[in-house]
């Protein structure tokens, strides 16, 4: 083992950083040199570049389009054999993140966010989304693993010597995933060529990790016991919010992640389409009336646009365009301008909006009918969501005497926060809620390598047995259990919940659930109903819940199987004990163990049809 690997698979872009892990002369806490792989890549038919990033994107191309779309790795500066993902199952980087402006019913485009969406089906080939029948589909778990697959080949064809699969790796995911869509990743990489003792981590705690590599042990006089940061990630399809408090031990200074947000799909997607709409109105008023081919071709040039806008303060504006479809604008397009002062004013306003810490999201009325699409956030306020998920967890924050907890300290990621008027409007903001002044920690200079590079000295650290930010898991999990009773006649049994695993629940442990035995369905086909929680951190494993409260658990996708029966009893159900277990990965298991014999069933929390039983 040569390196450890902090691999960023973001929602619109992708990184990887990596570092030696053989330098044990480093003092305590000091990161090692990180580096960015550079990440080959189509940018033009023909024309295959280095970028230190690789846009989230892929391109399904036509037949004819394919042999000009190869990677032919024999012509790089250090010749290798090996081999890049056939372009024929997609292209992905900058070539398809272009194509999504002039071809967007061939682009796939937020892949990460489908795959924690569950009304469609996680491994459904459903995208690109609402293409016509002669587009092929994919799903996001295939999309996951051509990413991943085309980073793994990034790798091979620089370190040739060094498999990536004998190397210490950290992937990294949103706070907020649930366990299927971990459980999902986890699949992907390994299917791409990871082995399986890579890591998970979140991607907050990585950026956190990232600002502790650049003070090189100095964060220690920054903060103080009872200090508490604030990480706002403000990714390209979500929005992920961590609480991380300070505390002491012996002396020492140590970190542990206290609370996570709710997976919140708010994010630079959302706001590409709040220009876009700035930019329909301006085409409406020049005469233009767009279809939705036109509309979501130019959502996608509002991205480049917003981008540029965004990370440059001398660019007062950007010129939109999109082709034209009637007969008079065959072969040209139609164009407008998106002027800086507009465009940072819609994102104010429409996410940023100035608000108290007791304000909550609006939930706004919705029509009786939707598409089944992504299920993005009905109110966007960034600002709201943070005020009110400290609302949820603050309270939970350890404080001297009756000295009302309050954030300390503030850590921004993400390319949006590149933005200093969306920066400091998101700090003024916060800082308006308490007495004190805030901190903010970290510079606006590395917002889209954070996580790859926190990922990266995660592991370095690890192996290395250097700081550590604790927490376990981020989020309390239930079962559902049916309650017994008279049947009525067109009415669900109630539902109750137990606690099978408390929050912060460390990796590499187990829990015996207390409590009263549970009947589990054999043999016949059942549907296993699980939830989470963010908020009630006080509960223990075996905690019960008479009635699920809607506003503090969130259901989990449903697993609906037939689990073996014992074929010399014929039992309807087995009386049971549950335990839970968290993998040193992370990944959590619910074992079910019968109380009469040897009997046990394994259930992962995961998308899999079929649970590993023994």
């Amino acid at each position: 083992m040569k390196y450890c690997i902090g691999i960023d698979l973001g929602t619109t872009n992708s990184v990887v950083a990596y570092a030696p892990l053989n330098d044990e002369t480093l003092p305590r806490d000091h990161a090692p040199e990180i580096k960015l792989l550079p990440i080959p890549q189509v940018v033009f038919p023909g024309q295959v570049e280095h970028r230190p990033s690789l846009p989230s994107f892929l391109y399904l191309p036509r037949e004819g389009e394919i042999d000009s779309l190869r990677i032919d790795s024999s012509a790089f500066q250090s010749p290798t054999e090996i081999a890049f993902p056939d372009p024929s199952g997609g292209v992905v980087g900058v070539y398809a993140r272009d194509q999504a402006a002039e071809n967007p019913q061939r682009v796939v485009v937020a892949a990460k966010s489908w795959l924690c969406h569950n009304e469609v089906g996680r491994t459904a080939e459903v995208l690109p989304w609402d293409s016509p029948p002669e587009v092929p589909k994919v799903s996001a778990v295939q999309c996951t693993i051509r990413f991943l697959s085309h980073l793994v080949a990034a790798w091979h064809s620089q370190f040739p010597d060094a498999p990536i699969d004998q190397q210490h790796v950290v992937l990294t995911v949103p706070a907020s995933f649930d366990p299927a869509a971990r459980e999902l990743t986890r699949q992907a990489a390994i299917a791409a060529g990871l082995n399986e003792q890579f890591v998970l981590l979140e991607e907050p705690q990585a950026a956190v990790y990232r600002y502790l590599a650049s003070t090189e042990g100095s964060w220690r006089d920054q903060m103080s016991a009872g200090d508490v940061l604030l990480v706002v990630d403000v990714g390209g399809g979500t929005t992920d919010l961590t609480l991380v408090t300070i505390g002491q031990d012996d002396g020492e200074l140590n970190l542990q992640r206290l609370a996570v947000g709710n997976h919140l799909l708010v994010g630079g997607d959302n706001m590409d389409l709040a220009l876009a709409y700035l930019a329909t109105e301006q085409l409406r008023q020049q005469g233009h009336d767009l279809d939705p081919w036109q509309s979501t071709s130019l959502w996608h040039a509002c991205r480049n646009a917003k981008e540029q806008l965004l990370a440059d303060s001398d660019v007062q504006s950007v010129p939109i365009s999109v082709l034209g479809r009637g007969s008079s604008l065959i072969g040209g397009t139609i164009s407008t301008e998106l002027r800086r002062e507009d465009a940072a004013q819609s994102l104010l306003e429409g996410f940023f909006p100035t608000c108290g810490l007791t304000d909550r999201p609006e939930s706004r009325h919705v029509s009786g009918f939707q598409d089944i699409g992504l299920p993005y956030e009905s109110d966007p306020a960034i600002t709201k969501q943070v005020a009110a998920f400290l609302q949820d967890h603050l309270d939970a924050v350890p404080s001297e005497g009756e000295t009302a907890s309050q954030v300390t300290h503030l850590l921004f990621n993400g390319g949006v926060f590149r933005s200093p008027v969306l920066r400091e409007r998101m700090q003024s903001t916060i800082g308006s809620w308490f007495d004190q002044p805030i901190t903010t920690v970290g510079g606006p200079e590395h917002l889209d390598t954070a996580v790859a590079i926190g990922a990266a000295f995660y592991g370095f650290s690890k192996q290395q047995g250097g700081i550590r930010i604790r927490g376990g898991t981020a989020k309390a999990y239930y079962v559902g259990i049916e309650t017994a009773g008279l049947a009525i006649p067109g009415a669900p049994r109630p539902l109750r919940a137990v606690c099978v695993a408390p929050q912060g629940m460390e990796e590499g442990t187990d829990v015996e659930v207390p409590g009263e035995q549970v009947g589990l369905v054999v043999g016949k086909p059942a549907r296993f109903r699980f939830f989470s929680s963010t908020t009630r951190m006080s509960d223990q494993a075996g905690a019960r819940l008479d009635r699920i409260p809607p506003d503090e658990l969130q259901e989990s996708e449903p697993i609906e199987l037939t689990l073996e029966a014992d074929p010399d009893h014929d039992q309807a159900f087995v009386p049971v004990k549950f335990e839970a277990r968290v993998t040193e990965l992370g990944m959590l298991e619910l074992w079910c163990h019968s109380v009469q014999d040897e009997r046990q069933w394994k259930m992962e929390f995961n998308a899999r049809e079929k649970p590993v039983t023994k």
